[in-house]
């Protein structure tokens, strides 16, 4: 998918835009903090080059069409608040499944929510897939209150690879 055609999402508050190398510095605050990455089984970030790696990669894997990645930005401001991601697309199961991050000075402002809701709406009605799956580990009540807000399931078996991580399916 070429950048031009990246799709860009907004809500009241929140523009979702690409990633760009512009927004090394905060992708590496996003992924060297240790409080947003106790529940995800990944390195932390150390250095800014790690920053700009994933951000290039991430935009290699949109361009060969195997993600969506979006920069959740507060639109005022243009500040990078966190990212939300599908992936792991499915035409066979007619699914996709969602990940999210949040800057901790952002949480517990809705931000998340407002940010799922319209990527959640892309999925259903422009992928036109019927079913978001969404994994989170079992000590993160935050995501998973989220997950349950939007009427999402959980899966009565734990993850195969991880049984820490919980299993959620919204199906439209």
């Amino acid at each position: 998918m070429h950048p031009a055609t990246f799709p860009i999402l907004t809500t009241e508050r929140l523009t979702l835009r690409q990633l760009s190398i512009d927004d090394e510095q905060a992708i590496f605050a996003l992924r060297s903090d240790p409080k947003i990455n106790t529940f995800l089984n990944r390195p932390l970030c150390t250095t800014a080059e790690d920053a700009i790696n994933f951000i290039n990669r991430v935009n290699d894997n949109i361009e060969k069409g195997n993600t969506y990645y979006w920069a959740i930005t507060l639109t005022d401001t243009k500040t990078l608040a966190g990212t939300i991601c599908l992936f792991d697309f499915s035409n066979e199961n007619n699914h996709c499944e969602m990940g999210y991050e949040l800057m901790t000075a952002f949480q517990g402002q809705g931000i998340m929510k407002e940010a799922a809701q319209v990527v959640i709406d892309f999925v259903f009605q422009t992928l036109k897939f019927r079913k978001i799956l969404a994994t989170t580990h079992y000590g993160n009540q935050h995501s998973t209150n989220l997950l349950l807000k939007f009427n999402f399931v959980k899966s009565l078996e734990p993850d195969k690879e991880n049984p820490d991580l919980n299993i959620f399916t919204l199906t439209q």
